[in-house]
């Protein structure tokens, strides 16, 4: 069967590692796996190719596959270390073995590793300009009353910092009050960590805008829509 055949339940190939691609990267933000966008969609990615490649395979390599009883974490190493120098053979305009550093340093990094840097990171390094209460009190004339209301409602996004101290990002905030859409956005995402992570990063699915940029100019469905596509 070739790459671009049908099996019999009538799917193809990029179909079905395109259905498994979102349904890694669902997994992989509800169970609070924190990793930049650019890691998300490759993980994701890597995850649906691979997992929809099996069926297509010759009956002989899926019954080897099938009955391979060695370590799958240590041949998924193996196969990341295979992958810098890979491209440096196939680069157009290279050397055999030629890459940029930076590439090479980020494509040898496993995924594990891109998120405990990440969950390591003090909240400061990753959601930007954050505060507690009493500083919103007086800047923003936030009354710690209406704050905790809303953050009991999930209208407000509050990261837990240290022991059962919260802070809140500052750049969800116009006006003294939280931007439209944010209620939906936790919603869709619970994990509040998460949920602003998701946020103020580029996102594929807006055509890399940033989420958070577009409540701010009031452009809520479209936000809000990404949201739920992937919860």
């Amino acid at each position: 069967m070739t790459r671009f055949q049908t099996p019999p339940e009538g799917i193809s190939q990029e179909t079905l590692a395109g259905l498994v691609t979102e349904a890694v990267q669902q997994a992989l933000m509800q169970h609070g796996v924190l990793l930049d966008a650019e890691a998300l969609v490759s993980a994701s990615a890597l995850a649906g190719s691979m997992a929809a490649a099996l069926p297509f395979l010759p009956q002989a390599q899926r019954l080897a596959i099938g009955s391979f009883k060695g370590d799958w974490t240590a041949l998924v190493s193996e196969f990341f270390g295979t992958v810098p120098a890979r491209i440096g053979i196939g680069a157009p305009g290279r050397g055999s073995g030629s890459m940029p550093a930076e590439l090479g340093r980020t494509i040898a990094q496993t995924i594990s590793e891109q998120a405990a840097e990440l969950q390591s990171m003090l909240i400061e390094d990753w959601a930007g300009e954050v505060a507690g209460s009493t500083y919103l009190e007086e800047k923003l004339r936030i009354p710690r009353s209406t704050l905790h209301r809303w953050q009991r409602r999930s209208e407000v996004i509050a990261l837990r910092k240290g022991g059962r101290k919260h802070v809140f990002p500052l750049a969800q905030f116009i006006d003294g009050r939280p931007v439209p859409g944010i209620s939906a956005v936790l919603s869709a995402i619970p994990n509040s960590r998460l949920a602003w992570f998701w946020l103020t990063r580029p996102s594929p699915a807006l055509d890399r805008r940033v989420p958070i940029e577009m409540l701010r100019e009031d452009q809520v469905e479209d936000v809000i829509n990404a949201a739920h596509a992937l919860s």
